[in-house]
């Protein structure tokens, strides 16, 4: 298991984790965000009410991360950040 580094208000959840695991190029650019920028991420993700908004954002994020983004786009961000 490769080391995934966290948010700062939620843990990374599973489906998440294993897209990361199984992609080295998008896990070693996610290790290197912000906490705050992961918990965004994060959040952005889990957010969503349906699953399959769910898993096109986890595609978003790779690509995303991939271009050299490091926040989501358009997204007033983690309403837990406090």
């Amino acid at each position: 298991m490769k080391t995934i580094s966290p948010g700062v208000a939620h843990t990374i959840p599973k489906d998440l984790r294993i897209v990361l695991e199984s992609n080295k190029g998008v896990c070693g650019t996610w290790n290197e965000l912000t906490p705050l920028a992961r918990n965004e991420w994060i959040c952005w993700i889990i957010s969503v009410k349906k699953e399959a908004t769910r898993t096109a954002h986890i595609t978003r994020l790779c690509e995303d991360l991939k271009k050299g983004k490091r926040r989501p786009c358009c997204w007033a961000g983690c309403s837990h950040r406090t």
